[in-house]
């Protein structure tokens, strides 16, 4: 992740590469081990994208959007939902009767939170901020990624200024497992 553009753009190319990880785990026969790369890698970038987000997007929504604060209240109870089952999923075999299901749930409430953001969230900042604005978001979105965990931490805060305080240091701690287990490299 990481595409340029305004943050519109960025946020969006991410929920079309999310989409193809969803499309390539349903793909495969229940029980396929390749399932369980497949979903470390859609946590991955879940995780990343949802805590730029948080540090960046829906900030920005409360500052700029009339009446953006329930919005995004709203965004990020997706989040929270999203990020019980990633956890949920944490470390599951494939071949566990809980996780093809969990991963259907997932799926589903990812789908849901991008076709709302798109339609809904996106269009709004796009008409409240100037080009400029959008564009300097999607840099800030761009930086916290390279910097965010990689696993999700559901009790972790998701709202700054904790969340800006926090997320770099289990993001190096997160990087640091990835590395010595291999997760994420398929």
């Amino acid at each position: 992740m990481g595409h340029g553009g305004n943050v519109i753009a960025e946020l969006t190319t991410d929920h079309r590469e999310v989409e193809e990880l969803f499309d390539k785990v349903q793909a495969l026969p229940p029980g396929d081990e390749r399932r369980r790369e497949v979903v470390d890698e859609f946590t991955i970038e879940l995780v990343r994208h949802s805590v730029a987000e948080e540090e960046y997007l829906y900030p920005a929504v409360r500052e700029h959007v009339p009446g953006g604060g329930p919005l995004a209240d709203k965004e990020i109870s997706d989040h929270a939902t999203v990020e019980r089952l990633l956890k949920e999923l944490e470390g599951m075999e494939a071949t566990d009767s809980r996780f093809d299901p969990l991963v259907d749930k997932v799926v589903s409430e990812v789908r849901e939170h991008i076709a709302d953001e798109e339609q809904n969230l996106f269009p709004a900042l796009a008409k409240a901020c100037s080009p400029e604005a959008l564009d300097d978001l999607g840099d800030k979105i761009r930086a916290a990624k390279k910097l965010a965990p990689t696993r999700p931490h559901p009790s972790a805060p998701d709202t700054p200024p904790a969340n800006k305080l926090l997320a770099p240091g289990a993001g190096l701690v997160d990087r640091a497992r990835d590395f010595v287990t291999g997760r994420g490299r398929s």
